[in-house]
């Protein structure tokens, strides 16, 4: 098992790809502990753990989380890649209403270019709105509970927080450019999978408090209970990979075409469509807007505000309720943005493919769509337990939600889905220079 990995050491070009790409990720992890100027850490950490203790959750938790706690301690990477995540899913779904747009998205690999440019305007834009509107909270001491978070507020600590975590924003996006182009696996997926990753010495400090007999609380778990959270675990990390690796096969058949004295054509091959198309997007989607009452009820000490707020606090049974129609509505939306079963179709007959069966066109067009509509369903179910049972564990175990987060959630199905990329990918390199790979003669398949 161990003999891959020695191997990947083995290759000169690998073992470069690999050390760059360690070393790029170690950057990133010096840069979320270098402070923005003018702040008072301590205090700003201590408003994160009332937040997390009374409201259960915040839309600055999730850029906590993507950042590797770094929002919480304001540092030069506070903003984390949230903004390019952001920039890149509004162009996304620009794409589909705007028809230039789409006409530049298939232009190949210069359309390509194009939009990747654009994503990163829009960056930049978005992370200086961003950091302005931070800076602008940070300055009113009413809204920390009296704490005083700035040491000198105004217009000169504004500008410098905006150029620092505008700033910080780009060299995160420029670091995941640099790990695509020079190193292994996608770069930006891995800065995310790094912060999110970072965060696990923390929760296991909380677990094993909490089994200490010689801790304040005292134990509150028992070993029996630990073993049974390490079974479930397990479960629930295989269940990931399977829906992370489910796809249903839609056969396909070229028609053989005969050009001089030349036969073209006549292969089987098939359509690969994920029962996860949408991955975790309609997580992010369902979370930003449910944990929006939220965090206007932390900015607006308005008590109508907070009444909503203790009506969706998280772990709260209409909390789950909602958050779970909603996840399984954006899974159906966002499917229904990123595959196009018209444009696959006309493809399809464009070159002479057919389902078996099924007539080209408009036939095939209404299959695929009736077929994907199906296997979502699954989908968008498991993706809603998998992202309430963190609340679910949380309140019925008695633990820290940061512990119960890695049973599950956006964490857990972003490291899982990364790391089969990347295995993927070191995999494919392996076998490329002809060794061994990691499942032997098998092949570990990715999320594409």
């Amino acid at each position: 098992m161990l003999q891959p990995f020695f191997n990947l050491l083995k290759i000169p070009d690998l073992r470069k790809k690999i050390l760059f790409t360690l070393g790029l990720m170690a950057v990133y992890r010096i840069g979320a502990y270098i402070p923005t100027p003018g702040i008072d850490g301590m205090k700003l950490a201590q408003f994160f753990d009332n937040i997390a203790k009374s409201q259960g959750g915040t839309l600055f938790g999730i850029m906590n989380l993507f950042s590797g706690g770094a929002i919480e301690r304001l540092t030069i990477f506070a903003l984390g890649i949230m903004p390019y995540i952001s920039s890149s899913i509004i162009l996304q779904l620009l794409t589909t209403v705007i028809p230039a747009l789409e006409k530049m998205a298939k232009e190949g690999e210069a359309g390509h270019k194009k939009i990747v440019q654009y994503t990163r305007y829009g960056t930049v834009v978005l992370a200086a709105i961003q950091s302005f509107f931070i800076a602008m909270w940070l300055e009113a001491p009413a809204r920390f509970g009296g704490l005083q978070i700035v040491t000198s507020p105004g217009w000169g600590f504004r500008i410098l927080t905006m150029i620092t975590l505008t700033s910080g924003c780009a060299f995160i996006m420029w670091l995941g450019e640099q790990i695509q182009e020079k190193g292994i696996g996608n770069g930006i997926s891995l800065i995310i999978t790094v912060g999110i990753i970072s965060r696990i010495p923390t929760a296991m400090y909380q677990l094993f408090s909490l089994l200490s007999p010689f801790s304040p609380d005292k134990a509150q778990i028992n070993p029996f209970t630990l073993i049974v959270m390490v079974a479930m675990l397990v479960a629930v990390v295989v269940a990931v990979i399977v829906i992370t690796q489910g796809q249903r096969k839609i056969p396909i058949q070229y028609a053989k075409r005969v050009v001089g004295r030349r036969v073209y054509g006549g292969q089987s091959t098939y359509i690969p469509l994920r029962v996860n198309q949408p991955g975790v997007i309609p997580i992010i989607f369902a979370q930003s807007i449910i944990m929006f009452p939220a965090t206007i009820a932390s900015l607006i000490p308005n008590p109508a505000m907070q009444n909503i707020a203790g009506t969706l606090m998280r772990g709260e049974v209409i909390y789950n309720a909602i958050y779970f129609l909603m996840i399984v509505f954006f899974s159906y939306f966002y499917t229904a943005i990123t595959f196009n079963p018209h444009d696959v179709s006309e493809n399809m007959k464009k070159y002479g493919g057919f389902v078996p069966g099924i007539r080209p066109g408009k036939g095939t067009a209404e299959y695929l769509d009736f077929v994907m509509t199906r296997i979502t369903l699954p989908g968008a179910l498991f993706l809603g337990i998998i992202a309430i049972l963190p609340s679910i564990i949380s309140g019925s175990l008695k633990i820290p939600y940061l512990v119960a987060s890695f049973f599950g959630g956006t964490g857990l199905l972003i490291i899982v889905g990364v790391m089969l990329d990347t295995i993927q990918v070191l995999e494919s390199q392996l076998i490329m220079r002809h060794y061994e790979g990691f499942a032997g003669r098998g092949r570990i398949r990715g999320r594409r």
